[in-house]
């Protein structure tokens, strides 16, 4: 394999997203459909499902924010969203959205429900340990920025990191990975 020989050969870099063509400025439905097949991998029915309510949405509220109506559509079934002291919920959505593929989380205890070990640590903590865990099945953990005192975020195949943050990049939501909470 030899070196490129000019920098022209450098033009044209940009992350492919799947059915589109790179040279083209892809709208905002357009990646919309594609953050419904990042966080849905494996399941179209899905992800066709959560786009259609997500236009219907738009169509009714024409101001409607992209990230909000996205996280709406997807909440517990390919998304969580949790209040910030909500240790409970935040276990109960990503043990339902890793049993999409047959995963389980190991929190660390034998009970995660347990009283004590809830009030004993809080979401980001949860949340770091249940990236960890996920990585090592080939699964990312993100979070979102909501902008106030809940966490939200989605789960997506480990391979499709880049494809993630350039997707929620263009439609102007900031994320990081669930093991660097906001």
């Amino acid at each position: 394999m030899s070196a490129p020989d000019n920098e022209s050969d450098y033009e044209g870099d940009e992350i492919e997203f799947a059915g589109g063509d790179s040279d083209e400025e892809l709208d905002e439905e357009a990646l919309v459909w594609q953050l419904m097949l990042l966080i849905n991998p494996g399941d179209e029915d899905t992800a066709l499902q959560q786009f259609a309510r997500y236009r219907e949405t738009c169509e009714d509220d024409a101001d409607a924010e992209p990230a909000e109506t996205i996280q709406e559509v997807i909440d517990w079934t390919s998304g969580y969203r949790v209040d910030w002291k909500d240790t409970g919920s935040f276990i109960d959505s990503i043990a339902q959205l890793a049993s999409r593929w047959n995963l389980s989380v190991d929190w660390g205890v034998e009970d995660p429900t347990d009283e004590d070990f809830l009030d004993a640590t809080d979401v980001p903590e949860l949340m770091a340990k249940a990236f960890v865990r996920l990585r090592e099945h080939g699964y990312t953990l993100w979070n979102r920025d909501t902008g106030s005192d809940m966490y939200a975020g989605w789960i997506t195949l480990r391979r499709d990191d880049e494809n993630m943050e350039a997707v929620a990049a263009a439609l102007g939501i900031d994320i990081r990975l669930g093991s660097d909470a906001y």
